[in-house]
C-alpha cells in the first residue's frame, strides 16, 4: 500500500509537469514544524484527559501553476506528522519536600499527504502576500505511541508501535488554508508560510458509539521555489 500511495504521488507530478508549460510553472520545496492536535467528543467531557498538540516535522515538494495574474493551481506531495498528546501530573509531598510527578502519552502518526491548493496572490511587487486554500487527502504509512515519565529527571521514551487496519483509520479527508509571505530572491522566491489543517473523517472507527475524533494542525513552514527550465 505505501508504494501505492507514492507511486500515485509521483504519477501526479509526472501528468501536470507534461501538460504545462515549463516557462510558467514554478517548482519548490518547503519544510517546518506541524503542532498537530484533535477534537474531543464532547459528550465525554470531563471523564476524559485534555488534548494537547504533538509537535512533530512536516516537508513537502509542490508546483505553482499560474491560472492568471493572481491566481495559481499549487498541488503538493507532503510528508506530514500529525498526532495528540495526553499529559498528567500531580505533586508527591514527601516530609514537606514537593515532588512533581508526571507522565506523557503521544500519539504519533507517519503520514503522505496530497494538498490540491488554490493560491491567491494580494499583490505585486518585490514582496508578495498571498492565502492559500483548497481540500487535502492523507495516509498514514506508520504510527506509534510514545511515552515518557517525570520526576526530578525525564526517562527515556517509550515507543509501541500502532496496528492500522480495526478501530484507527490510515486515511484522513480533510482542508487546508493558510497565510504566506513571498519575496524575491534571484530568479526564485523565498516565502513564510502559516496554514491550519482541519480533518473530516473520524479517525476511530467504532460500531454503534459514534466517537468524533478529527485531526487538526496548525504548520508553519519556510521554503524557496524557482521557474522550471529557467
Amino acid at each position: 500500500m505505501k508504494r501505492i500511495v507514492l507511486a500515485g504521488a509521483i504519477a501526479l507530478f509526472g501528468l501536470l509537469t507534461t501538460q504545462t508549460s515549463f516557462a510558467q510553472v514554478q517548482i519548490g520545496i518547503r519544510g517546518g514544524a506541524n503542532w498537530g492536535f484533535a477534537s474531543k467528543p464532547n459528550y465525554l467531557g470531563s471523564l476524559a484527559p485534555a488534548f494537547h498538540p504533538s509537535v512533530g516535522p512536516t516537508g513537502a515538494i509542490f508546483l505553482d501553476i499560474p491560472l492568471s495574474d493572481r491566481v495559481s493551481f499549487r498541488p503538493e506531495v507532503s510528508y506530514i506528522q500529525k498526532g495528540i498528546a495526553i499529559k498528567e501530573g500531580l505533586d508527591l509531598n514527601l516530609g514537606g519536600f514537593s515532588l512533581p510527578l508526571g507522565a506523557t502519552i503521544a500519539y504519533q502518526s507517519q503520514q503522505i499527504e496530497i494538498p490540491l491548493l488554490f493560491k491567491f496572490n494580494l499583490t505585486d511587487g518585490p514582496v508578495q502576500p498571498y492565502l492559500i486554500a483548497g481540500p487535502a487527502v492523507s495516509y498514514a504509512i506508520d504510527g506509534r505511541i510514545r511515552t515518557r515519565a517525570s520526576a526530578l529527571f525525564s526517562t527515556r521514551p517509550f515507543d509501541m508501535d500502532v496496528n492500522y487496519g480495526g478501530t484507527l483509520s490510515r486515511w484522513d479527508v480533510g482542508a487546508v488554508g493558510g497565510l504566506g509571505l513571498a519575496m524575491d530572491a534571484g530568479a526564485g522566491k523565498f516565502f513564510i508560510e502559516g496554514r491550519y489543517t482541519q480533518g473530516f473523517t473520524r479517525q476511530i472507527q467504532v460500531p454503534v458509539v459514534n466517537v468524533n475524533v478529527r485531526n487538526r494542525g496548525v504548520v508553519v513552514s519556510l521554503g524557496y521555489s524557482f521557474p522550471i527550465g529557467f
